[in-house]
């Protein structure tokens, strides 16, 4: 029957039950547990805030070399102890080493490395984009692969993790080899999307945004702390991998190779939900949020 649901949602149709096209809600509700996927350890890091737990989902495909480095990092606790530097209001959260400018003071990075290429851009053939149809001012192709937003140019032949709420990137200085996923960021505000193809982005943060959104904002320069005690601190990074079975988060996510995922964006566009006096009939790159939800429980045996 879920299967039947979401067909009839991808084809224009509706159930015999059904008045109208679907909602949103009724698009989830009826996904089969087939359409969902669980998070894959080796590629989920788990940040331990003072306000609590962020989950960050890692994007090996796109950044293969700065991921491997972050997966060293964790595992060598780089990040236990260190803090939010920036919070610039309607633009990024960063983290990292107070002192990694100061060679005396900077926290050893273990064996990871310190200095990597970018890993700015994909090849765009072969990638499995699932294609959104909207128009977008950034890039003549955009869609998702494995529910990263991705931008891409059929020109140049190259694909990209585009700029969106909640993405998190690599900071840099001035030379484009410069970054190693020590000092991380992610966006909080509009989609900076004149960012992408300037910067290395290595992921996207799953759940506990309102941790990172809702901090103080920076009054310095970007929105950098100017007193030391203002920073929050982090407790601890580690991979989900590296955690107890019984501590690892029980999340999954709508997987946007799946049929409830065009069907979910399709009622997106077309809201039928009574609140709603205008549909908007379109869909933003950046807006198009990949649903998370708590994990079933599993079956007894």
């Amino acid at each position: 029957m879920r299967n039947q649901f979401v067909a009839a949602c991808l084809i224009g149709l509706n159930m015999p039950s059904l008045a109208a096209p679907p909602t949103v809600a009724q698009v989830l509700e009826h996904s089969p547990a087939t359409d969902w996927r669980a998070l894959e350890p080796q590629n989920t890091l788990v940040m331990e805030l003072t306000a609590g737990q962020v989950l960050i989902e890692l994007a090996p495909r796109f950044a293969p070399r700065h991921v491997a480095n972050i997966r060293t990092l964790a595992r060598e606790g780089y990040w236990d102890g260190l803090a939010i530097l920036r919070v610039q209001d309607n633009y990024v959260t960063q983290w990292g080493d107070p002192d990694a400018e100061v060679p005396a003071k900077a926290k050893p990075l273990g064996t990871a490395s310190a200095r990597l290429p970018a890993e700015f851009s994909v090849p765009l053939k072969g990638l499995p984009l699932a294609r959104l149809p909207d128009p977008d001012g950034w890039a003549p192709v955009t869609g998702f692969v494995d529910g990263f937003p991705v931008a891409a140019d059929p020109k140049t032949g190259q694909a990209w993790l585009a700029h969106c709420y909640g993405m998190v990137g690599a900071g840099r200085d001035m030379a484009r080899d410069s970054s190693n996923g020590a000092e991380l960021y992610t966006v909080i505000g509009q989609s900076p999307r004149g960012l992408d193809l300037n910067i290395t982005v290595v992921g996207r943060v799953l759940q506990g945004m309102p941790g990172l959104a809702a901090l103080p904002r920076g009054t310095a320069e970007m929105g950098f702390y100017a007193d030391a005690a203002q920073r929050a601190g982090i407790q601890r990074v580690r991979l989900l991998a590296d955690m107890p079975e019984a501590e690892r988060p029980a999340l999954e996510v709508l997987r946007t190779d799946s049929a409830t995922w065009p069907a979910l964006l399709q009622a997106r566009r077309v809201r039928q939900e009574g609140w709603f006096v205008h549909s908007p009939r379109h869909i933003n790159l950046c807006n198009a949020t990949v649903p998370t939800r708590p994990r079933p429980p599993m079956p007894p045996k």
